[in-house]
């Protein structure tokens, strides 16, 4: 069987946009080569965050872990003897509501910054930290209880005050950096981890996304931290020679957030571009989605979503169900 390249454009589904005469973002774009390349077009649901989708798409099971969890795994961080996982991503808090904080690129070494300045103030709970895209963090450390429940990006909703020591190191940044700070969501710790269908066993994960190296560690399949886009290609590439490659665009559903249609256009085009480059040649590819994003709101759509593929498998158009999608592909390829 050839190794096949499995492609997420996270979040390309969308809402018709005012400003694109009504249609969405991905129907003005001009993505020749996957049109070509993978002419077989099916639907399956999609499901409100990358990890709850990711893992059933790989498993057939929804995860039984938290997303900041999974995301301490993809980062490669001490999950043992029960820590919990904090996903820490930019905010402005003002009392009452968490405002989640898109598009201040230009502001995070600030806050990056500012955040390991005062991380003494975790000593206690043996902490560490690691950070990635945009001044987002994964923070694990030792802690008594259950977690607690905040509101979960990217929607704004109600503060729910954080026990200390962390609250204070929240505040504290918020106070060095004119009300921009980080805030928790996904928190909690490492539960039950389904085994991956057989088929794809042998597979290498490229992100710039934890949430998506998360599920590929706890599956034991190969990961790659590559922030670059146009970096992940070559490395997807390389990769093919030795298993299955799945392959995470992120961008496309981070400028959904910042909700700028004409950027989301843009990076679509600049995949279809680098595609055609790197993989022209190669048998075995699906393009798929995981939710929608929408550029008119900056938050996820909970709707049906295509998915795209040169492997003759299901009829035209067919709405396939999620937990069959990849046992059915792999069949049909052996």
């Amino acid at each position: 069987m050839k190794n096949t390249l499995f492609v997420l454009l996270d979040g390309m589904e969308d809402d018709p946009n005012p400003e694109l005469g009504g249609k969405k973002p991905y129907e003005v774009a001009n993505m020749p080569f996957i049109r070509r390349k993978a002419p077989h077009l099916h639907w399956t649901t999609g499901r409100g965050y990358t990890q709850l989708f990711l893992n059933e798409f790989w498993t057939g099971h929804p995860p039984d872990i938290a997303r900041a969890a999974i995301e301490a795994c993809g980062l490669g961080m001490d999950m043992s003897h029960n820590r919990m996982a904090f996903r820490m991503s930019p905010a402005f808090i003002d009392g009452k509501t968490v405002h989640w904080a898109y598009g201040v690129d230009d502001r995070a070494e600030d806050l990056v910054e500012s955040v390991k300045s005062n991380f003494y103030l975790l000593e206690d709970r043996n902490p560490q930290i690691e950070f990635f895209v945009h001044g987002r963090s994964v923070i694990t450390m030792e802690w008594d209880g259950e977690p607690q429940q905040t509101p979960q990006a990217p929607v704004d909703g109600p503060y729910v005050p954080i026990e200390d020591p962390l609250g204070e190191l929240i505040l504290k940044v918020a106070s060095e950096n004119d009300g921009l700070t980080i805030y928790p969501w996904g928190i909690g710790r490492v539960g039950k981890v389904y085994p991956p269908f057989p088929a794809i066993k042998n597979m290498t994960a490229i992100s710039d996304s934890p949430t998506a190296l998360g599920i590929a560690a706890t599956l034991g399949h190969r990961i790659q931290l590559i922030p670059d886009l146009d970096d992940r290609f070559p490395a997807a590439r390389r990769a093919l020679r030795d298993g299955h490659v799945f392959l995470h665009m992120d961008e496309v559903d981070e400028y959904s957030h910042e909700k700028d249609a004409h950027k989301k256009i843009r990076v679509l085009e600049h995949i279809d571009s680098m595609m055609e480059e790197y993989f022209s040649d190669i048998e075995n590819v699906v393009f798929f989605v995981d939710h929608g994003t929408s550029c008119v709101t900056g938050t996820h759509i909970l709707m049906d979503v295509p998915f795209r593929t040169d492997i003759e498998c299901f009829k035209e158009g067919e709405h396939v169900e999620l937990d069959r999608l990849v046992p059915a592909l792999m069949e049909k390829l052996q």
